[in-house]
């Protein structure tokens, strides 16, 4: 049963420890793409028309 309750905190540790690294990274702007809005207008095109 020790067993359990040690590998259940572990897992709540490692979990958390993820979850705030993901929500530093969103912090710091790791996900924020700077490039391609910039870009995607010139790769924009309409369809020909018939």
């Amino acid at each position: 049963m020790s067993v359990i309750i040690l590998l259940l905190i572990a897992s709540i540790s490692v979990a958390g420890l993820f979850l705030g690294a993901f929500i530093w990274s969103v912090k710091t702007g790791q996900y924020d793409d700077e490039e391609s809005p910039s870009v995607r207008m010139l790769f924009d095109q309409q369809p020909p028309k018939k």
